[in-house]
């Protein structure tokens, strides 16, 4: 292997040892008869520092290296509080993996501050940035700690279609694909197949997967194809079990991030701070009222504005908005028993932006028909989902959630498409 240690795992215990470093040239300096060689790989920075009269063959290779080459250096740990991190690596031999072209197609030294879709342009070149990555490294601690927790819970993960026949909201934001000799669709959201899974006794699933919406729309916090968080239980009482379990799910995933992570959110100056449980409850009637007092009159929904006005009254950083009106919420959403007039339904926001939404599902036969029927849907073209609710469907209930916003939201980035390696908008194909 070219490597045998990443940069933050060499300490100043190991001064002596023999240690094989690899990664790209961050920076050269070349002072007289002493040269460095900044080294960057996912975890940080390492100094390797050459002397010209203890190594001079080596000190010359310095000549032939670019900024953004790729090397590998074995050699001997050296203390040294001068250097970053109070250690460097003494070089025996420096092999040149691949020698980088000049000039660069973007700055990531830090110095010039380039527009994002330029960034996204060269992707490739945008991703070295310690900023950028450590975007990625947090995110991968946020899907770690949910996997974890749920697991620990109970759940068992997934993965359904996302080549399908019908939209689980009724198709107004499908991508159409030609399947064989049949339309099909790319999937919106797992739900009708979370769903089916409640009636085969698996009774807790999760699934962490792509999801697509064919909505025009560019703003700071729409996708084309993102990553969707879902999961369903069965043999709930009310929709307050649903909201506890994603409630303590967000709470272990911040801890999880804040401790093992804290690294990465240096890097990007960020001092998280961790919910506490439970989240502040409110009804749709009573955000009505609280935007009221902001000037702004909502009637049947909140939209972007109402939500981001909503964030600046409430005090906790999350709450749920619980009793939106049945119409406004998709046909599985299960009626209010009390006021049919509403649902047992939920929004999850953070920070003034929508995170998740989720209820209780209506499992019994008649009235999802009913439902259906209300919102022009065609039974029959639904016949898949429908046959699980004739032979025995639990009351059950779940949510779904955008990784990217939630990612977003918790870093403080101005754009979404920041927590996407190549993210898919209404103008973006490529890279």
């Amino acid at each position: 292997m070219k490597r045998t240690h990443y940069s933050r795992q060499i300490t100043k215990g190991m001064d002596g040892q023999r240690v094989k470093v690899a990664g790209w040239v961050s920076n050269l300096r070349k002072l007289g008869s002493i040269a460095f060689i900044k080294l960057r790989d996912r975890e940080g920075f390492i100094q390797i520092t050459l002397v010209k009269n203890k190594m001079p063959e080596l000190f010359n290779i310095i000549d032939e290296l670019t900024i953004e080459s790729v090397i590998s250096v074995d050699g001997i740990v050296k203390a040294n509080e001068q250097a970053p991190n109070g250690v460097e690596v003494l070089p025996e031999n420096i092999e040149i993996l691949s020698k980088a072209e000049t000039p660069l197609p973007m700055d990531i030294s830090g110095k010039i501050e380039s527009e994002l879709e330029t960034r996204l342009n060269a992707r490739f070149m945008d991703l070295r940035q310690p900023k950028v990555e450590a975007v990625f490294m947090i995110r991968d601690g946020v899907l770690t700690a949910i996997r974890e927790y749920l697991e620990d819970q109970g759940f068992i993960e997934i993965h359904t279609p996302k080549i399908v026949a019908a939209g689980a909201e009724g198709g107004a934001t499908l991508f159409p694909v030609k399947y064989f000799e049949k339309d099909a669709y790319l999937n919106q959201s797992p739900q009708l197949f979370k769903q089916i899974m409640m009636s085969t006794g698996l009774d807790r699933v999760y699934e962490i997967a792509p999801a697509f919406r064919a909505e025009p729309s560019a703003t700071t916090r729409h996708l084309s194809e993102f990553t969707s968080f879902d999961f369903e239980m069965a043999f709930i009482d009310s929709q307050e079990d649903v909201m506890k379990t994603l409630e303590n799910c967000i709470v272990h995933v911040f801890n999880h991030v804040k401790k093992h992570e804290q690294d990465f959110l240096d890097v990007l100056g960020i001092e998280l701070e961790v919910p506490k449980t439970p989240f502040k409850r409110i009804t749709f009637e009573e955000a009505k009222g609280l935007l009221k007092t902001k000037g702004k009159i909502v009637v049947d929904d909140l939209d972007t504005e109402a939500e981001r006005l909503l964030g600046t009254v409430m005090e906790e950083p999350f709450y749920f908005i619980t009793g939106f009106p049945s119409d406004t919420k998709p046909f599985y959403i299960m009626e209010d028993e009390d006021n049919p007039t509403l649902s047992y339904s939920f929004d999850l926001d953070y920070k003034g932006v929508e995170m998740a939404s989720g209820g209780q599902r209506e499992h019994r036969y008649g009235k999802l028909i009913e439902r259906m029927k209300r919102f022009g849907l065609n039974p029959a073209d639904f016949s898949f989902y429908l046959n699980a609710f004739k032979y025995g469907m639990p009351p059950h209930g779940g949510m779904g959630l955008g990784i990217e916003r939630l990612v977003q939201k918790m870093l403080n980035l101005g754009n979404v498409r920041e927590t996407v390696l190549f993210p898919r908008d209404k103008t973006r194909l490529v890279p």
